[in-house]
């Protein structure tokens, strides 16, 4: 992807055709993983029902999926729904699920005319059954798709991830002097994919939320006060600019912002 390819998107003089004119194209993360947070607060400021912020959600979701993969990352992770979400009311986590399966059949062309490759992190076969068939024909359809990957975390859990692959070691007949951060990494959810460069999280709040705990140990972290359903391409680019400023230093000597470091 180059910056003329994005030029055929942006709307000339916007402000996200000024930010792309800023992008070192040689230098963008390869996997960037994006905490949605914010819907409750985005629908409680306009006197709304929570469920009204997650429908604005949806738009948002949208956009950064096409805006990522046209700048052509390797990777995009969203995290959707978490192991600690059916916690909520039982009529919002029904709203969330209906949300989910009329994104994956509306968008399901978009994903296919952009080359995108749909996988599911976390433990989906828990999903009500109408869901899990979406999802199983979305990954179907999209599975010969060679661009971005774009992985959605649903009932998902850091940590129960971490569990899950050492279960799977173990299983597997390795013996624990073999066991090196390398192998166990090839029985996460994420096997084969690069850790994220960039984490970010909107709503301006200050924490990882049990969300890919091993593979975000050296990635930049960008928070925005910004809410789920107000963030656009824009603050996307904002993001990789911002990304592409830092040092990283991995725990040693500081090294400039390279994708799949």
């Amino acid at each position: 992807m180059s910056l003329d390819d994005v030029l055929t998107w942006v709307s000339a003089g916007s402000r996200e055709e000024l930010l792309a004119r800023r992008v070192d194209f040689d230098r963008l993360p390869a996997h960037v993983a994006v905490i949605m947070d914010g819907n409750g607060r985005w629908a409680a400021e306009r006197h709304l029902p929570r469920v009204e912020g997650h429908r604005a959600g949806i738009d948002a979701v949208r956009d950064v999926v096409e805006t990522s993969a046209r700048l052509g990352f390797d990777v995009l992770t969203l995290y959707a729904f978490s192991v600690e979400n059916w916690k909520r009311p039982a009529a919002e986590v029904s709203v969330l699920m209906e949300l989910l399966k009329r994104y994956l059949r509306v968008e399901l062309r978009t994903l296919l005319s952009n080359n995108i490759r749909l996988r599911v992190l976390g433990h989906y076969e828990e999903l009500p059954p109408d869901v899990r068939r979406e999802l199983e024909v979305a990954q179907a359809r999209t599975d010969g798709n060679h661009g971005m990957v774009f992985n959605i975390a649903l009932n998902y859990g850091g940590r129960a991830e971490i569990v899950d692959a050492a279960r799977r070691a173990i299983d597997a007949g390795l013996p624990s002097s073999e066991l090196d951060e390398r192998q166990f990494s090839e029985w996460l959810y994420t096997a084969g994919q690069p850790d994220p460069d960039l984490l970010i999280r909107t709503s301006g709040e200050m924490r990882v939320s049990n969300f890919l705990l091993w593979q975000i140990a050296y990635s930049e972290i960008w928070v925005t006060e910004t809410l789920w359903p107000d963030f656009r391409a824009r603050h996307l680019l904002e993001a990789i600019l911002d990304y592409q400023k830092r040092d990283r230093r991995y725990g040693g000597i500081a090294q400039p912002a390279i994708a799949g470091h």
